[in-house]
């Protein structure tokens, strides 16, 4: 791979700014990172970089602000082509747009269109990695993995397992073939080049008890991989859930009593946990993921952010109930969400949510999500002042969160000067 170096202003976070405070930053006006073989090879000014090493070549990013990748920790790509249709509630929403959507991506032509026009929007939006679901179609996850690895992003992905007639005709497979299916696609994608496979009930309202069971026995097998689920979004869905259940102490129960609970666990929304649910989750060292953008868009609820005393949380767009493919508008939506119960989060801690928080929920604190040597070198570059609104906002800033904020308020794609993924710069808007 090239070796270079890249300056511009420098914003490190090396652990949660909800735990060690604003404070805990490292912040280079003019700094550079020193890039090899796909890594950030060395951090420091861009003076003390260039005497170093006289004869790489050089992306200087002006004023620019150089940040880790976005973390994605939740998401639909089949739902790329219906986000923002206009909705009711959750389960209207999945019967009237979602479910014949998916049907579509029988088609491989179909699948693999769509997961490269789905990845090319998240880079254009500055984010790197994501974590998403794909279809009960087996094609659909190889359409998603081939489209990341030609573009070298590091992406998590599993076949979403529904097999209870709540589930549409069409979209349903069964206990053995969930197994099947799910362990065939572990073996031909995990943990080839910067590819996860991740095990996918979408939730425990479409799958029946023996295939709960059986992707239970599956994570068993392999506990290394991630398992991610949906739980308690919203209310009508809980009490759908204790319909389906009725001897479920709880929603999460209902995972737990298959084998569906652990410390690689990865549920999504968690707006309405009991009591019990919460001490359990923490107790096995889960980890939640906020999708704020969907959690208002189909009236679902507020998150609690106090929750991260206790587990790991990341974020999300949870695209396409999530109505922007934009990290920076997922940011904005977690900071109004946490208004609204009363905590004023830090714009230090709402970028943490969407890199390092993201990255540890998903298990891969300790490669992406920060500057760091021997990180790798998944980086987005912002333009502070894109628009006239935020550059006038940006203008009073007296530090660089001030400076940053308006653009985590009101930014888009055209805040997202450039983009690296793995030491490699992308092509900006490829759409």
């Amino acid at each position: 791979m090239t070796e270079r170096l890249i300056l511009g202003q420098i914003l490190r976070l090396d652990a949660d700014p909800a735990r060690s405070g604003p404070g805990a930053v490292a912040h280079e006006r003019r700094g550079a990172l020193h890039i090899k073989d796909g890594l950030i090879a060395g951090i420091g000014t861009a003076q003390a970089l260039r005497a170093a090493h006289p004869a790489l070549p050089v992306d200087d990013h002006g004023a620019h602000l150089i940040i880790p990748g976005f973390v994605d920790a939740h998401a639909h790509y089949p739902q790329t082509a219906i986000i923002a249709s206009w909705g009711k509630r959750l389960i209207d929403w999945l019967e009237t747009y979602t479910f014949p959507e998916e049907m579509r991506f029988s088609d491989p032509a179909y699948a693999a269109e769509v997961a490269g026009r789905y990845l090319d929007l998240l880079l254009a939006n500055g984010t790197t990695t994501v974590c998403s679901y794909c279809t009960i179609h087996p094609q659909s996850v190889d359409a998603f993995f081939t489209a990341a690895e030609a573009r070298g992003m590091r992406v998590l992905a599993g076949k979403t397992c529904m097999d209870r007639d709540t589930a549409p005709e069409g979209l349903r497979d069964t206990a053995g073939s969930a197994y099947d299916d799910s362990k065939a696609l572990l073996s031909r994608w995990h943990g080839r080049g910067r590819l996860s496979y991740v095990i996918t009930p979408r939730f425990s309202p479409t799958s029946t008890e023996a295939q709960l069971d059986a992707l239970g026995a599956l994570w068993a097998e392999h506990p290394d991989c991630l398992m991610q689920t949906h739980i308690s979004e919203q209310t009508d869905e809980i009490a759908w859930v204790k319909s389906l259940y009725p001897n479920a102490r709880d929603y999460l129960d209902t995972y737990e009593a298959h084998g569906l609970l652990g410390p690689n666990g990865l549920y999504g929304h968690a707006i309405h946990l009991e009591r019990r649910e919460i001490d359990r989750l923490s107790e096995v060292g889960a980890a939640l993921v906020h999708c704020p953008t969907s959690n208002t868009f189909i009236g679902s609820g507020l998150f609690d952010m106090g929750l991260r005393a206790r587990l790991r949380v990341g974020l999300a767009t949870d695209t396409g109930g999530g109505s922007s493919f934009s990290m920076l508008r997922t940011m904005a939506a977690a900071y109004e969400i946490a208004q609204l119960r009363g905590t004023a989060l830090h714009p230090s801690e709402l970028l943490w949510l969407a890199t390092g928080a993201s990255a540890e929920a998903l298990g891969l604190g300790d490669r992406i999500g920060r500057l760091a040597e021997g990180f790798e070198a998944d980086l987005t570059v912002l333009d502070l002042v894109s628009t006239p609104a935020i550059a006038q906002a940006g203008a009073r800033a007296n530090d660089i969160w001030q400076a940053l904020f308006p653009t985590i308020m009101m930014g888009d794609d055209r805040a997202i000067s450039a983009v690296y993924v793995h030491g490699q710069r992308t092509q900006k808007n490829p759409l």
